[in-house]
């Protein structure tokens, strides 16, 4: 896929009519954990615990798809999109990229996946190196794959990816700290397209900037999508911005996937007790309105993922938690036509 010609359909949105049949996941995720060490000692580090910052989470994403993942932070919402990218390396589970199990590849075999997948990660200023131009951030991964093999070509290259994320091609010649967020964050797209993936993790692409700088990048990331067939995993906690953005959201708490839903009708009625809680922290801009919501107050504070609860870890605060929550896991089922949720009383 190249950048002028790209014409790839973006499946999840075309009537049930319009395809004979569905696609294979372009993106699998089976029973994914990630649990770090928690060490003590100088000398001899002593392993005395484990932070489950992702456990056991499952999930598909379709090609030309934006999967929403949301939830507080520190919930797993970032190391998720990092093990997928094989940023980090998973302790168990599968992560399948295009039906080939990236679990186990090194060097040479990982790296065709690698020019596949890119990231646009949250803060535009530090993602960027502040030594390099903004030309030389945006044509090192060209040259680097072989995508363009003079210097002309990597010019033109930078040229026309710069035009295309709407940054004016004579500012490739400044450095980071000489541009403003927006125009950085631009830049952190740029690169991420400069290889042409068709995969691409938003790692709170737009909570670092103004609101108005915002709905810039989302209507960008939404035209980039429309026009070269990408695919998202859009992380954030703002879930006015992933609702604009998302085709379906999964919302994770303390590590595990507690609902998974198409984004109308998440929104709609959300089934599990901490994505309606999350919903009406949610504002909304007319005030008569507002003032009649109910808002759900969740009591205490997010447990340690290093000494998760028993049974249902959100029952500590949970309004609907019963004896059963405290001692069963809930499993994480298919409540409604694709609504999916892990609880016990979400009918």
């Amino acid at each position: 896929m190249t950048l002028a010609s790209a014409s790839s359909v973006n499946a999840s949105r075309l009537p049930a009519s319009a395809t004979t049949a569905i696609p294979a996941p372009l993106v699998e995720v089976r029973n994914l954990k990630m649990h770090f060490p928690v060490t003590s000692g100088i000398v001899s580090r002593t392993v005395v615990g484990w932070i489950k910052a992702v456990d056991d989470v499952s999930f598909t994403i379709q090609p030309g798809e934006t999967l929403g993942l949301v939830g507080e932070s520190g919930c797993g919402k970032t190391t998720t999109g990092r093990c997928i990218l094989r940023l980090v390396e998973a302790t168990s589970g599968d992560i399948r990229f295009e039906g080939q199990s990236l679990i186990g590849l090194h060097n040479q075999a990982l790296q065709p996946f690698r020019r596949k997948m890119q990231v646009i990660f949250q803060d535009p200023y530090s993602s960027l190196n502040p030594r390099m131009s903004i030309g030389h951030i945006i044509g090192e991964a060209p040259r680097v794959y072989g995508l363009t093999r003079t210097h002309k070509e990597t010019e033109e290259r930078v040229a026309e990816l710069m035009k295309l994320t709407g940054l004016d091609p004579a500012l490739r010649t400044r450095y980071p700290h000489e541009l403003s967020g927006g125009q950085r964050q631009r830049v952190g797209i740029a690169r991420a397209l400069s290889i042409d993936p068709n995969f691409i993790v938003c790692d709170e692409a737009v909570s670092a900037l103004d609101v108005s700088i915002q709905a810039q990048i989302i209507n960008l990331l939404e035209d980039l999508q429309d026009r070269l067939g990408l695919t998202y995993l859009f992380i954030a906690h703002d879930l006015a911005v992933v609702r604009h953005l998302s085709d379906r959201v999964a919302v994770m708490y303390l590590g595990k996937m507690v609902e998974l839903a198409p984004s109308r009708m998440l929104y709609a009625e959300p089934l599990h007790p901490y994505t309606s809680a999350l919903m009406s922290a949610v504002p909304i801009p007319d005030p008569e309105i507002e003032a009649k919501r109910e808002h759900v107050i969740l009591k205490g504070e997010v447990p340690s993922p290093m000494n998760p609860p028993s049974g249902c870890v959100f029952h500590p605060r949970c309004p609907r938690a019963s004896d059963l929550c405290k001692q069963a896991v809930p499993e994480f089922v298919e409540k409604r036509p694709s609504h999916w949720v892990a609880c016990h009383h979400s009918d």
